[in-house]
């Protein structure tokens, strides 16, 4: 399955940030914890260049907590600063101002000694679609300011908001990248809902899924679905799964798109646990890897 989505709007974001860059002093990057190397956007070094970043792991309540503080190791070892946050309930939200401010204190104390005052932190979120800016700008400035929805792209514009008296947040669209280079990573951002369901054969996103659990979650597969292994003729996993939960079509046969579709469902609505898809043992190997070659 070749993924590709690059709308005309997203386009226009991406010249829009590097226009505004100049207006602030770091840039929050926003991720899916789910996600923490699929859902980075490789333009976005390309965009922001230079400028201090801190890394953001969204929606670490839905991530594996164990590959999570891995990640956040792994960030830091590469020079960045990552916190992991739950914009949807508020929890670690003090953790960006604190981390945001220790990034910056070289940058303040300079300005300090220039005889400036102290102003609050100009920042500019960037991201994926569907990651949770909006949520979190809300959390951050404690009422609704920016539109929500768990659809990618419903931020279509850019905008100032206050976060009390430390941090301004310039808010942008999501910004996907022109094509994904590995389909892997299609297929991750497409399972956590980063890219529309129009686009996607829920059958393919169904089967990936499948094999990502038996491999990385067994357990829970077969506390959800009873298989202890995908079946070599993956028509029988779907057998299974659909007489399980009684997914009969016409004719009393099993509805193989319903089944997807349920596969899908029950991943992002979290029954088999929390799960990251982004394994940092993997990273790694695949770095050491290369490195050989």
């Amino acid at each position: 399955m070749t993924i590709q989505w690059f709308p005309g709007h997203m386009a226009k974001a991406r010249r829009e940030v590097q226009e505004k860059l100049k207006l602030v002093d770091i840039i929050f990057e926003l991720i899916d914890a789910r996600l923490p190397l699929s859902s980075r956007n490789p333009m976005i070094d390309q965009v922001i260049n230079q400028k201090p970043r801190l890394l953001i792991l969204n929606k670490a309540d839905m991530a594996d907590e164990n590959e999570t503080r891995k990640w956040v190791q792994y960030f830091a070892d590469q020079g960045h600063t990552a916190v992991a946050i739950n914009s949807l309930e508020g929890k670690g939200l003090q953790k960006v101002t604190k981390a945001a401010q220790e990034i910056l204190a070289e940058k303040w104390e300079r300005m300090r000694a220039k005889g400036m005052k102290p102003r609050a932190i100009r920042a500019m979120i960037v991201g994926i679609p569907n990651v949770g800016k909006s949520t979190l700008i809300n959390r951050l400035a404690k009422k609704n300011i920016a539109k929500t929805g768990n659809m990618p792209g419903v931020t279509k514009s850019q905008q100032w908001i206050k976060v009390g008296k430390e941090i301004e947040l310039l808010d942008t669209p999501g910004i996907l990248w022109p094509k994904f280079e590995d389909q892997e990573v299609g297929l991750k951002l497409a399972l956590t809902g980063a890219i529309k369901d129009t686009i996607i054969n829920m059958e393919d996103l169904a089967v990936y899924g499948l094999q990502f659990l038996s491999i990385h979650y067994p357990n829970r597969m077969e506390e959800r679905y009873g298989l202890t292994a995908i079946h070599d003729q993956l028509v029988d996993t779907f057998d299974h799964i659909g007489k399980r939960r009684k997914v009969f079509g016409q004719g009393g046969e099993i509805d193989y798109d319903q089944v997807a579709e349920i596969i899908v469902r029950d991943i992002r609505n979290q029954h088999f646990g929390k799960i990251t898809f982004d394994i940092v043992d993997e990273q790694l190997e695949k770095e050491s890897l290369a490195a050989q070659e």
